[in-house]
């Protein structure tokens, strides 16, 4: 594990081929991206980090604002001296592909954003649940996850894997939590997101009760070379639907 600028990061694939970021979502770390490991890392140099505030990352946590989650990511880029990457982002990392699309589009080759919106939620629920993690810890947020995360389908069948990611979101730093909802509170993209000029994937999960198909086809109406692409699956649709999931990357970085 690495470190720029208090962001841990980690690589995996060929030194020389082309990059691709993997941006997790709200309570989770990077270990989240395995079920893509294999797929990617034969065509392409997989970085994968732990958004501030989560996993092994020790960035600050005194404001945190989209535009901060963004440059993050930048800095993972020029750490390593990539001037130019593919980044896939899930949930509140595809809220930041959506910023680096916007910002600084010469830095991105293809832009894949998944289970996400130009706006996730409202300011006061967010500034709700960030007072109760610092209130109260993880416990009844990690309580609720599964059913927000997966279908009861898949947590009937994989009791382990849903258990061991509800575990993991219990163990997440409260601090660090809550600065992402502060960061996704005032986070508003959908205005900005018709100036992305990227190649653009978007990926929705059909169950996902959180972030709707309809948020990714506003996605798609507004960003002209984009495309939708729906899973059966609900929030977290990388590992709910990982094969299908990953079809749908490496043909749209194919093209």
């Amino acid at each position: 594990m690495q470190h720029a600028n208090g962001i841990a990061y980690t690589t995996a694939g060929p030194q020389d081929a082309p990059a691709i970021v993997l941006s997790n979502s709200l309570g989770t770390t990077l270990d989240m991206w395995s079920p893509q490991l294999e797929a990617l890392t034969q065509r392409f140099r997989v970085v994968r980090y732990d958004a501030r505030g989560h996993g092994a990352s020790t960035a600050a946590l005194d404001t945190v604002t989209l535009d901060t989650l963004g440059r993050d990511v930048l800095a993972v880029l020029d750490a390593l001296n990539i001037e130019r990457a593919h980044f896939c982002g899930i949930s509140m990392g595809g809220l930041t592909g959506q910023w680096l699309g916007v910002h600084a589009g010469e830095r991105i080759g293809k832009l894949i954003v998944a289970n996400t919106a130009a706006r996730i939620g409202s300011f006061d629920g967010w500034a709700q649940r960030a007072a109760l993690v610092r209130a109260e810890g993880m416990a009844e947020v990690a309580a609720g996850a599964a059913g927000r995360w997966f279908t009861a389908d898949f947590v009937e069948r994989h009791p382990r894997s849903v258990a061991q990611m509800t575990d993991e979101l219990r163990a997440t730093s409260a601090s660090g939590y809550a600065a992402c909802c502060d960061a996704l509170a005032t986070a508003d993209l959908r205005e900005a997101i018709a100036t992305i000029a990227v190649p653009t994937l978007v990926i929705a999960g059909e169950h996902d009760p959180v972030t709707t198909v309809d948020d990714a086809r506003y996605i798609a109406e507004r960003v002209r070379d984009s495309r939708t692409v729906a899973l059966s699956a609900s929030h977290l649709s990388n590992i709910e639907a990982a094969e299908a999931f990953n079809a749908a990357v490496l043909a749209f970085l194919a093209e």
